[in-house]
């Protein structure tokens, strides 16, 4: 049967898909999440103002720091399953509110009750802990499928950028104010990402069981089943797809050893081989400022196999901890260290997309909170892990298994059944 060509002006008619940096929802949700990532990173680096003007002294600053991270150990694996049972934006708001209230409770500890400070500081974890599966979940409810690769890299520009800029800002800031008004200031950015992001408009997403859509319903409320049910299901729903176990165990491997052996050593290799602070000033900006252009070139490459593209991505941090077991030039430290960052955001950006794309909406969040259990959860491991064992066997030979671990596991999981595309049909991982 003959058919009818299709005008050239015809085909063209549709509009071109507009900006994802012109959708108001979406900028209402970026700057609510920026908000809350840069509130997360300062508190550290604002406490660790407070040791140097002699208001905390450095034991209280780890019990403090402490404190924190089992807040949000506690609070994340809460937060996946509140997150699925209610409304996403709920969730976002409490829990962020939660975190701004933690920041007047720190600033009148300071210098005054170490207690009230530990506590401030588990609520404040606590907050950071629960809003986090809720923001990735809320990203699948606001941004459609075909545009949420822009979106999580625009996330993740703005948190790196922050990170690069925001040690300079605080400091200069530091000159005119005070420590506690610097903590209050934190609250203000937990403020911001309780109220700006709006409601998702469920593009592409059902809604969660239990949420505002149905959760009134007393029959809902009555057959809800218990946290611990919930929680399991999240699990369960994680087992459903090989490529997510596969990307937590290189996860592991690389937060646990390759980025927990590089905290520990790269001072004490800039230190001792190269007798310098620069290499490790410039390490760690050279790191950030190769993040940045990882999430520009992922926000619009899309590889065929984008799996095995993302695990390479994460492979190619084991450059960072191999660069300081090897008697070369600094320069080629902080190339090492531009790469690791390149290919941590190769990583990351299609981790997050195809997460949301391929786990079941109403599971989005509590399968997300596994993810920041890993990724948060397992560095303080590694930390505590790697001091002892540099101490016992030197620097080099640590760095050479962590470098070997970071290389071999990502490569082991790209060969896993649906690793390829991170989607457990083929055409699901090529849009």
């Amino acid at each position: 049967m003959a058919t009818t060509p299709v005008p050239a002006a015809a085909k063209s008619a549709s509009p071109p898909p507009r900006s994802i940096l012109r959708d108001s929802a979406f900028l209402r949700l970026w700057a609510g999440t920026t908000a809350s990532g840069l509130a997360t990173w300062a508190l550290p680096f604002v406490l660790g103002l407070a040791v140097l003007h002699r208001d905390l002294g450095a034991a209280g600053l780890g019990l403090v720091l402490a404190a924190r991270t089992a807040g949000f150990l506690v609070a994340v694996t809460v937060g996946g399953v509140l997150a699925d049972r209610h409304s996403r934006r709920a969730v976002v708001l409490w829990s962020s509110l939660a975190a701004a209230a933690a920041a007047p409770l720190l600033a009148a500890g300071l210098g005054r009750s170490l207690l009230l400070m530990a506590a401030a500081a588990v609520l404040a974890g606590a907050g950071q802990g629960a809003c986090r599966p809720a923001f990735q979940a809320l990203t699948a409810e606001t941004v459609a499928p075909e545009r949420r690769q822009r979106a999580n890299a625009a996330m993740t520009l703005a948190v790196r950028s922050s990170t690069l800029a925001g040690p300079a800002l605080t400091s200069l800031l530091a000159a005119f104010l005070d420590t506690r008004t610097l903590l209050l200031g934190i609250g203000l950015l937990w403020l911001v990402a309780a109220f700006v992001p709006g409601r998702g408009v469920g593009a592409g997403a059902v809604p969660a069981a239990g949420s505002a859509s149905d959760a009134s319903s007393p029959a809902v409320a009555a057959a809800r089943p218990g946290f611990r049910t919930e929680f399991l299901d999240g699990i369960r729903e994680a087992r459903r797809h090989p490529w997510f176990l596969a990307g937590l165990a290189a996860l592991v491997a690389v937060v646990t050893l390759g980025y927990s052996a590089t905290g520990v050593a790269l001072p004490l290799v800039s230190r001792d081989r190269y007798g310098t602070a620069w290499v490790l000033g410039a390490s760690t900006t050279a790191y950030t400022v190769g993040a940045l252009g990882g999430a520009l070139l992922v926000a619009r490459w899309r590889p065929r196999s984008q799996g095995w593209a993302a695990f390479a991505g994460l492979a190619a941090y084991g450059v960072a901890p191999l660069s300081l077991t090897l008697p070369v030039h600094a320069a080629v430290v902080v190339a090492a260290y531009a790469v690791a960052g390149v290919g941590i955001e190769l990583f990351n950006v299609p981790w997050f997309t195809a997460t949301q794309r391929e786990v079941a909406p109403d599971k989005l969040a509590r399968v997300s909170s596994l993810d920041f259990l890993v990724s948060y959860g397992l560095a303080p491991a590694g930390l505590a892990l790697i001091a002892p064992a540099i101490g016992a066997f030197g620097v080099t030979p640590v760095l050479a298994v962590c470098a070997a671990a970071c290389f071999l596991v990502p490569a082991g999981a790209a060969l896993v059944p649906t690793a390829r595309h991170f989607a457990r049909t083929p055409s699901a991982g090529t849009g």
